[in-house]
């Protein structure tokens, strides 16, 4: 089976949503060519003019190196303009969605600013991979798989979990996700500080 690579695809208003736009405007609010950027995220110009296009959906360790030069975190990039206040309860329809394609993550909460914790409900389409370079960031992070199987890397150590299998660990310690099995996995999983 082939191994897909997580792609990062913002799906909610066209104009105002998509990382290229996003990207873009963060860039010239900090008054930074594209070659400064990706000399600073240490990426090719190349690179950030074709997500700026939309023409190159970024990998998630792709676009955490770039946003780090704005000490920006995913939530914040993709936060949607109403904030969530003090809200207790939210339906389905009603969860963030961050991101669309390979692997999709909804969040609980469009506004995370003030929060500490983070939750999502993540999908994993098969084969669905976080991709070879490992993740590595702040904070903990923990998660109880619903349905399908992923495998887990943590440091050295590699562990494949189906339903009802759960982890925790320290996200400083790099990691990778990657969608195993003949069925999509589905994980609602939380991230303490918020992470995305």
């Amino acid at each position: 089976m082939p191994v897909a690579r997580r792609r990062i695809e913002a799906v909610a208003d066209p104009d105002s949503a998509r990382v290229g736009v996003r990207l873009k405007a963060l860039r010239q609010m900090h008054g930074m060519s594209q070659r400064e950027l990706a000399r600073r995220a240490g990426v090719t110009n190349g690179t950030i003019s074709l997500i700026e296009q939309d023409k190159n959906s970024p990998s998630v360790a792709s676009l955490k190196k770039i946003l780090n030069v704005f000490a920006m975190s995913f939530a914040e990039f993709f936060a949607l303009s109403e904030p969530t206040g003090n809200r207790s309860f939210f339906g389905r329809e009603e969860l963030s969605p961050l991101t669309e394609g390979e692997i999709s993550f909804r969040q609980v909460g469009a506004d995370l600013k003030g929060k500490r914790l983070q939750i999502l409900h993540e999908h994993y389409q098969l084969g669905a991979d976080t991709g070879e370079e490992m993740l590595q960031h702040q904070g903990e992070e923990a998660g109880i798989v619903i349905r399908g199987e992923i495998e887990i890397t943590v440091g050295s150590e590699v562990r494949v979990l189906g339903p009802g299998d759960a982890y925790h660990f320290d996200s400083n310690i790099p990691h990778r996700f990657r969608q195993i099995g003949d069925q999509l996995t589905e994980i609602i999983s939380a991230c303490t500080p918020p992470y995305l």
